[in-house]
């Protein structure tokens, strides 16, 4: 996803922490996990490496979990190229229009992926709602992509206006809850992102709201799995102290080169928590897998990169750099692998391999 393109001084993300610090009892929803538990939770894992994953035949979240287009072929053939290089967890997002149209095959699919994942060592975070990119999500036949253009069909949810409409609220919270309890002690899953974005699309602090009840709702479903929305941009001061405080880990994205990367971690860790990287690398932005990858293992930083393999998506473009006649970029934005399971840079999978073992042998 995209990051804020103005990355304001790294004062600002000071004040911000002192901020979260300071936020009053009455912003805290619910009971977040202690950080005694947030920690041995973590403890309880080996060193998380993966990707934002949909799969290659998908364009957006839709597409992925309508039952005509779910592909679970695909899924497993793709998650076995994550096996293979290490990987044991990816970010994966749902979507609130495929479980208004058959909320009971929807959880189906959901486990069946589960159930795939697990096949392959891989323990997913599922996110529930998104800011980013198009407005107006529709069920059915999804959009074809538009050569070049990244992400040219990747869908809100629930969209706008829609995120800021309270009438909508009660139905996305019996979103929340239905997925949510059905999966609540399944260990299969890793964590819930419970937003992605807030405030992206211009919306800011319009997406409060949302952001707070979705909290609310987990919260009141209590689940086994710890819960967490991201920090992304360092000057939405109202979000960043709302997720930041409210979440039983701190997740963050951050596609900037690593000394601005490690100053952004450095500054997270004050929270205690565990600390959970679920968006970075942007090969032309300096954000890549051989100066990122070894600087949040050493840091003991979960690794989720955005992109594993080329396809609808468009994920190879950059986002501002739009390449109508649909040919390869010189270099890929993001993505690993080629539809056929080759990769794009051999060097690349080798290293990611070898730093994924590395971290295993530690445990």
């Amino acid at each position: 996803m995209k990051t804020n393109k103005h990355l304001r001084s790294f004062v600002i993300l000071i004040l911000s922490v002192c901020l979260n610090f300071a936020v009053t009892a009455q912003s805290i929803v619910g009971q977040p996990w202690s950080i005694e538990k947030a920690n041995a939770w973590y403890r309880q894992h080996a060193w998380l490496a993966g990707a934002d994953y949909i799969p290659s035949t998908a364009i957006n979240q839709l597409e992925m979990w309508q039952a005509e287009t779910f592909d679970p072929a695909t899924i497993d053939k793709e998650l076995g190229w994550a096996q293979q290089i290490g990987f044991n967890t990816m970010r994966v997002f749902l979507h609130s229009v495929a479980w208004k149209q058959d909320p009971e095959g929807f959880k189906k699919r959901v486990d069946q992926f589960l159930s795939i994942a697990s096949k392959h060592g891989i323990e997913p975070m599922f996110v529930f709602f998104d800011d980013v990119w198009n407005k107006v999500p529709k069920p059915g036949k999804q959009p074809d992509p538009k050569p070049g253009i990244h992400n040219s069909g990747w869908m809100q949810d629930p969209g706008q206006p829609a995120s800021a409409d309270p009438n909508r609220f009660p139905e996305l919270g019996r979103y929340v809850t239905d997925v949510m309890k059905h999966f609540a002690h399944d260990k299969r899953i890793l964590l819930w992102d419970l937003y992605n974005e807030p405030g992206n699309s211009g919306k800011r602090d319009s997406s409060m709201a949302l952001l707070r009840k979705t909290f609310e709702w987990a919260r009141a479903v209590n689940p086994d799995q710890p819960i967490s929305a991201g920090l992304w941009a360092w000057d939405y001061e109202n979000l960043n102290a709302f997720q930041a405080t409210n979440s039983d880990v701190i997740t963050y994205h951050c596609y900037d080169e690593p000394a601005a990367h490690l100053r952004i971690i450095q500054l997270l860790k004050a929270f205690g928590r565990p600390v959970i990287c679920t968006e970075y690398m942007a090969r032309i932005r300096n954000s890549r897998f051989d100066n990122i990858m070894p600087l949040l293992a050493k840091e003991n930083v979960g690794a989720i990169n955005w992109g594993f393999v080329s396809g609808k998506t468009n994920t190879i473009y950059a986002w501002d750099t739009p390449m109508p006649d649909g040919s390869e970029p010189k270099v890929w934005f993001h993505d690993i692998f080629r539809k056929d399971g080759s990769p794009y840079l051999k060097d690349e999978v080798d290293l990611i391999r070898k730093i994924t073992m590395q971290q295993r042998e530690k445990k």
